[in-house]
């Protein structure tokens, strides 16, 4: 299913996000519990010496050099080389009749760790990630003994070393996993796959694809669907293939398809959400004109004698779904809207007068603030196409042209500001919990 909105992650912001994880993951490794160690070896001449190891305490981690890559058709890769770790502890030995206790130092030196990552997807489209392959290796381990006896410490150093080296191999592994486990997944899970939007409409930004990593960047495919909550039902246009610009400088990039607004407005005209009626009392006052039928009766006589001076309402509606286009100059439409017109009865029933259908042509501008895509709307000049009158003798074509001006003057005053407080609370991006966006730049592409 080709997507309807897709996120674009670059090296660039794998590497600012490297910054941030290897943090947690020093923290995770810090928090290693290593068990007590004990063991029986013999040497020629002395005989069996029994140790035991006890009270561990992993005072630092020291991830030092690290790196977040991309491997094309697997995920991601965490490398991490010359890291460090230090170790407290006590130790206790027995020889025959000789005992001795005391603590140790341990510095372990030149660790590599290579972490595979892989990424998709489950069944209710949200991103998932686990440990696809982990290997540590330890290269030098030192330990320093404090106590009486400097001689017996040196018969089991080598022994203690390895040992360390072999348990610690193990026990980074096991946190790694469970750190990508209990830490890296929910937080991918807090990513919105659905968002309400208002009383009306939802978005599904459910995943249409696990997530593709190639050379440079990470690529997520998005459904990038907009729905109504009372009346939610398949949209009848399909999606076309959506391809992001070559760009790769910044962190990251959000592609979003003519289906994605299109949907919108099939969306919210599925909800009715796209009927407004405009009475007297909704004029604003420096606009000198009022909706009454005697305003009318200038240019339509046939009002003022049929319903003298009375009190009128107009019903704006669109008659199918607005479809918007996008290009290098911006977005644009042009819907087409039925505005009925009826005389308010003394007794407060409607009278319908007219109904014109016009064809307007409205360009859209659009920005992104606090992590919403945010709107507004400028409507031009309406077109001449599909002027008509009923109820009452057909209009001529200066009649026409007149009621254009007066609904352009009230679209413009009335309805637009409407429509465009709304568009200013935005729809939401598809973000994972605690992401803010700066250095916002919108473009436009064919």
């Amino acid at each position: 299913t080709n997507p309807g909105f897709v996120v674009r992650i670059t090296q660039a912001g794998l590497d600012y996000a490297h910054q941030l994880g290897v943090k947690v993951l020093e923290k995770e490794l810090a928090q290693l519990k290593l068990p007590d160690i004990s063991g029986d070896f013999r040497i020629r001449h002395v005989g069996k010496v029994h140790y035991d190891i006890s009270s561990l305490d992993l005072r630092s981690f020291d991830l030092q050099y690290s790196q977040i890559s991309l491997v094309p058709s697997v995920g991601l890769r965490v490398s991490i080389s010359n890291a460090f770790a230090e170790v407290d502890g006590n130790w206790r030995v027995k020889i025959h009749f000789i005992r001795d206790h005391g603590s140790f130092e341990l510095k372990v030196e030149n660790i590599y760790i290579k972490i595979d990552l892989k990424l998709g997807s489950d069944a209710s489209g949200k991103p998932t990630i686990d440990t696809s392959d982990c290997n540590t290796r330890i290269s030098n381990v030192r330990v320093h003994f404090y106590g009486k006896f400097g001689w017996l410490y040196n018969l089991f150093r080598g022994a203690i070393e390895s040992t360390f080296r072999r348990s610690l191999e193990g026990k980074v592994c096991d946190n790694v996993v469970s750190s990508v486990r209990g830490e890296l997944q929910p937080y991918l899970q807090t990513l919105p796959v659905t968002a309400r939007i208002d009383a009306m409409a939802g978005i599904n930004y459910s995943l249409v694809a696990p997530p593709t990593a190639t050379a440079r960047s990470l690529d997520v495919d998005l459904k990038g669907e907009f729905f109504s909550l009372a009346h939610r039902s398949a949209v009848p246009f399909p999606p076309l293939a959506l391809a992001l610009p070559p760009d790769h400088d910044r962190m990251v990039y959000f592609g979003a398809s003519s289906y994605f607004f299109n949907t919108a407005g099939f969306a919210y005209h599925a909800a009715g959400a796209l009927v407004f009626e405009i009475t007297d009392s909704m004029i604003p006052k420096d606009v000198e004109f009022h909706l009454k039928t005697s305003t009318f009766s200038a240019f339509v006589p046939q009002l003022e004698m049929m319903y003298p001076d009375m009190m009128m309402k107009l019903r704006l509606s669109a008659s199918s779904a607005p479809f918007l286009h996008i290009g290098p100059e911006g977005l644009s439409l042009r819907p087409v809207v039925d505005i009925q017109a009826y005389a308010i009865l003394p007794n407060s029933s409607l009278a319908p007068l007219f109904l014109l259908s016009l064809v307007s042509n409205v360009s859209a501008v659009i920005d992104v603030k606090s992590g919403h895509i945010v709107g507004s709307l400028k409507v031009g000049r309406y077109g001449e196409e599909a002027a008509e009158a009923l109820f009452l003798p057909p209009l001529s074509a200066p009649q026409v042209r007149t009621l254009q001006s007066i609904m352009n003057i009230l679209a413009s005053n009335i309805l637009l500001p409407r429509l465009n407080a709304r568009l200013d609370q935005g729809f939401p991006l598809p973000l994972p919990d605690r992401i803010q966006l700066s250095n916002i730049l919108v473009r436009f592409h064919q």
